[in-house]
């Protein structure tokens, strides 16, 4: 039988740099990514994508919050731009803002479906029969998660304190000062439970599709006193729900992609060393030292550690162009239990 890799990717790493952030520009970096990992499908795997999302709901908030601040006239963007749309649209009713979870949703599917088309043409360009869907998934958190309690995952744009503190008061966002930046809004990044589609995402797999799910981490839900869905305004950490999927459909490998070739130690200073394999001790003795930094590389060690412990058997963690190296044993940095 063929062997599984969930393969996962960065929001950001479809974003190039500042002067491509459209959406043409976002599928070109899909294509390239792609490419990659259709190699690895001639590997003979059956693959798994997921995917971040940080910046495609970062752009979908910014429209919906300016949206809704311009009609009702209290845009803390108001240019000529936005005085000239007041006096457009002065007649109509302030645009409802997206929640959060819809943002999340609407994003694996935008996201998805260009993943979707990159697949299908590349495959049919090197004459390869691989169907490949998305699985809108939500994820199920704890209500009660410590997270929520106190939220910390900066998202969205920056406020004056003024204008954060108007955000607090009528839209009941949670709100924190950024590193001096300006102040954001903040919101829970609670950990993964559950994750309700995760049927159809074997059954998808059996089938021999690509599948492309937990996009973002997933759309956050709970469940309430009867057992019923609903969304919640959070974000899960990519890595973690890509970490609790692989695990759960016994995938043989987990290949989290990155900006980097192999993970250092000491990273950047005169003394950084490459890691070509560690064992999962190595790498919570590494963890624990502060080889890694929050919201870059430890979120993928913790990835890595989680999935190991609850039976995977190794994780790769490398650069997209690296994929097909990496799964062979050429390059990489390779964790195991041992």
């Amino acid at each position: 039988m063929s062997k599984v890799a969930v393969i996962a990717i960065g929001g950001n790493s479809l974003i190039k740099d500042d002067a491509h952030q459209t959406v043409p520009d976002q599928y070109n970096a899909v294509v390239e990514t792609c490419g990659h990992i259709v190699d690895m499908i001639q590997e003979g795997y059956e693959v798994v994508i997921t995917h971040g999302n940080g910046p495609q709901v970062g752009f979908i908030m910014l429209r919906s919050e300016i949206t809704h601040d311009v009609l009702r006239t209290k845009c803390p963007h108001a240019t000529e731009v936005a005085n000239c749309a007041m006096k457009k649209f002065s007649g109509l009713k302030p645009l409802h803002t997206v929640p959060m979870d819809s943002c999340g949703a609407d994003t694996q599917g935008a996201i998805g479906y260009q993943i979707q088309q990159a697949m299908y043409n590349e495959c049919r360009r090197r004459g390869i029969q691989k169907p490949a869907a998305t699985v809108v998934t939500q994820v199920v958190v704890d209500a009660k998660d410590p997270s929520f309690q106190k939220p910390t995952k900066p998202i969205g744009l920056f406020y004056s304190k003024e204008e954060a503190e108007r955000k607090h008061q009528e839209d009941g966002w949670d709100i924190m000062e950024d590193a001096g930046r300006g102040w954001r809004r903040v919101v829970a990044s609670p950990i993964p439970l559950e994750i309700i589609e995760e049927n159809a995402i074997k059954n998808l797999i059996a089938q021999g599709f690509v599948v492309i799910a937990v996009g973002g981490g997933g759309v956050p839900v709970v469940r309430d006193e009867q057992g019923m869905l609903k969304g919640t305004a959070a974000v899960i950490d990519k890595d973690f729900a890509t970490s609790l999927l692989a695990a759960n459909i016994k995938a043989d490998v987990l290949i989290i992609s990155t900006g980097v070739e192999k993970v250092c130690l000491n990273f950047g200073k005169p003394d950084q060393k490459t890691l070509d394999h560690i064992t999962l001790a190595q790498a919570k003795q590494y963890m624990a030292e502060g080889h890694f930094k929050p919201g870059s590389m430890l979120p993928k060690i913790k990835a890595a550690i989680s999935f190991l412990e609850k039976g995977g058997k190794e994780v790769i963690i490398t650069s997209p162009e690296r994929l097909v190296q990496a799964v062979r044993g050429q390059t990489g940095t390779h964790i195991t239990k041992e």
